[in-house]
């Protein structure tokens, strides 16, 4: 916990450890980041990392009230993050990140993986072809409603 206590106690100056100087500040000292600075670092509003934080996805160590991210919350937003562009579900996301296993070889993480990705591959080539269905249609419209435009009598349409 003083890990964290210390780094919460960042100067604005950002020296880490103003009580040290750099050569003693330890190792850890840039491990944890702020919610504000992870918000701007993936592009996210702090209200997404609360959420995220109350459907189990991410875990910040805590110093009062302080949300404090280590570098595995950092990979696990990352993660999440790449789930919501490709389509996958919080639940799907969370049953993933939870498989996983720090010292591990991750294989049933792996597998669950794949198998929800080939799922939700099938699931946006219907989508696509759906939305290539959606695109002639409009074009056909387009091209008839241009025909019957420029075929309009200029009385009808002052009218």
């Amino acid at each position: 916990m003083t890990n964290i206590a210390v780094a919460v106690e960042k100067t604005a100056e950002g020296n880490d450890f103003p009580e040290q100087s750099p050569e003693q500040a330890p190792e850890h000292a840039g491990e944890y980041t702020r919610i504000g600075e992870m918000a701007r670092e993936f592009g996210v509003t702090l209200r997404a990392l609360r959420f995220y934080e109350d459907k189990g996805l991410l875990r910040p160590e805590r110093a009062g009230t302080t949300r404090l991210y280590s570098r595995t919350d950092k990979l696990r937003l990352q993660h999440i993050l790449l789930g919501r562009k490709i389509g996958f579900s919080l639940n799907d996301i969370k049953e993933v990140l939870d498989l996983h296993e720090p010292d591990g070889g991750n294989v049933k993480q792996l597998q669950l993986v794949l198998k929800k990705s080939e799922r939700q591959m099938v699931r946006l080539e219907k989508q696509r072809t759906s939305i290539d269905d959606a695109i002639n249609e409009l074009k056909t419209l387009i091209g008839e409603v241009s025909t019957r435009l420029d075929g309009a009598s200029p009385l009808r349409d002052a009218g």
